[in-house]
């Protein structure tokens, strides 16, 4: 998702404040990332797929890396790569198909 750069700007430094609060420590946001993949969902599924989808990535991502200080930047930004590979290849399945389209008979679950 295109945004002028002072945009960006603002976006970083709200990302920043909100991590300080949440006290999240150390934490960068790959808010590029993060946008392409909000467009990327509103345009395949429904546009309010996009702040549940980014949820559920940073979601998954946390669990991955670990929690609090056991995680490094290094393994939380790995963990939000990987949640954001699926998503973006479940976008690209569109809103009714990819693996999850015939419920749980194809998984682990």
């Amino acid at each position: 998702m295109a945004v002028s750069d002072e945009e960006a700007r603002v976006l970083d430094q709200w990302s920043n404040r909100l991590a300080q609060a949440l006290q999240i420590l150390d934490m960068d946001v790959d808010n590029e990332l993060l946008l392409d993949l909000a467009r990327k969902s509103a345009e395949s599924v429904i546009h309010p797929a996009a702040p549940v989808t980014t949820f559920l990535v940073g979601y998954a991502a946390g669990l991955d890396a670990g929690t609090g200080s056991a995680g490094t930047r290094e393994a939380s930004r790995a963990s939000v790569e990987k949640a954001a590979r699926v998503a973006f290849q479940l976008c690209d399945d569109g809103a009714d198909g990819g693996p999850a389209s015939k419920g749980w008979a194809d998984t682990a679950q």
